[in-house]
């Protein structure tokens, strides 16, 4: 017998002989499995051998994120929600379960990895008297403009109409204390530079169009107009189909909404930590700063970097997420980078 035929025999036999009880038990005993945590998995890289390294993914001693001294949202943060366009009730739900999850601590109402563990790394971002991005995150109104009233399709300044229209209707307080604004698109409204250079932005406006100075940011839905940019990895381009990674499923079966949550986190992180734009970036320009959010766009999990989003989980209809939120969500977020780390963090990382 030569050696190739001995090994070949002896495999055979050992795997015969050590199989596992539960494949040759008879039917009526029930089936054991060791699958009781979630499965992690690289859609574009194969699972990789963990190290023992403690670096997470984007590190870099290049990256000069400086503090400017400017403020951080760290009083409570009241959220005033403004729905531009035609929404599903479901979509809004969706939405408001993911930042109502931010504060959701309880561990058995939104177990680990947790949206509320995401935002920790927010919240260790500090302003010049050491206080911390605020933990607490709450929806303090909501506004719908069903009509399209500045029309369906918005340039930056048009946003800050919307916001004025918005507070001058009364449906909520003018809050220059402890208010942002977060300005939600539907599918079916543009938006300046929307799909060929932003997915969202923050900044402030203008007194001469609110009245205050009031933090804001804006996120549109780009289920039909551009998916592959903007809600990727739900969609992809065109160019990188056949023969490459296909599309994830979204979590919550909404390739556009699941797509705005992962910004709409993006935005909220650096409108925290960067509401005026003279506190946390990296970049000697405030006009174009490379915030937060920025420096760890397009990663999700471990392994991630140089076009792969890391390792991240699928549920058992093979939806991908790396992130539990109250009543039972799932979202797919991307990391921030972590000031203690000095490298992009989530509380999905497995090494």
């Amino acid at each position: 017998m030569s050696l190739f035929s001995f090994l070949f025999f002896f495999l055979l036999l050992t795997h015969t002989l050590f199989a596992p009880y539960s494949a040759v038990s008879s039917p009526t005993a029930p089936v054991q499995t060791l699958d009781i945590n979630p499965q992690y998995y690289n859609p574009k890289l194969p699972p990789r051998t963990l190290s023992s390294s403690k670096k997470f993914e984007g590190s870099s001693n290049l990256v000069n994120l400086r503090y400017h001294m400017g403020p951080v949202l760290s009083s409570p943060i009241n959220i005033y929600l403004i729905w531009y366009g035609k929404w599903t009730p479901t979509q809004q739900l969706l939405i408001k379960d993911f930042l109502l999850s931010i504060s959701t601590s309880n561990h058995r109402a939104a177990p680990s990895p947790s949206v509320y563990d995401w935002w920790q790394t927010v919240s260790l971002y500090t302003d010049q008297t050491g206080a911390n991005i605020s933990r607490s995150v709450l929806i303090a109104g909501e506004y719908s403009d069903r009509v399209y009233s500045h029309g369906t399709d918005l340039t930056r300044l048009s946003i800050q109409q919307v916001i004025a229209s918005a507070v001058r209707s009364k449906p909520f307080p003018v809050d220059h204390k402890n208010g942002i604004y977060l300005i939600l698109t539907s599918e079916d409204v543009t938006v300046q530079d929307f799909c060929r250079a932003v997915c969202g932005f923050h900044y402030f406006t203008f007194p001469s169009m609110v009245g205050y100075t009031l933090p804001y940011a804006w996120v549109g839905n780009s289920g039909k107009q551009c998916p592959e940019v903007c809600a990727y990895p739900f969609a992809i381009p065109g160019y990188m189909a056949g023969g490459g990674a296909s599309a994830l499923s979204p979590p919550n079966s909404d390739v556009g909404v699941d797509g705005m949550i992962s910004v709409i986190g993006h935005e909220l992180a650096e409108l925290s930590s960067n509401p005026l734009v003279n506190a946390w970036y990296a970049g000697e320009d405030p006009t174009a700063p490379t915030e937060i959010g920025d420096l760890c766009e397009g990663l999700y999990g471990t392994g991630g970097g140089g076009g792969y989003i890391g390792q991240v989980m699928r549920d058992k209809a093979g939806r991908s997420y790396n992130l539990k939120g109250r009543r039972g969500r799932k979202f797919l977020v991307q990391w921030i980078w972590s000031p203690v780390l000095k490298a992009c963090a989530g509380p999905n990382a497995l090494d």
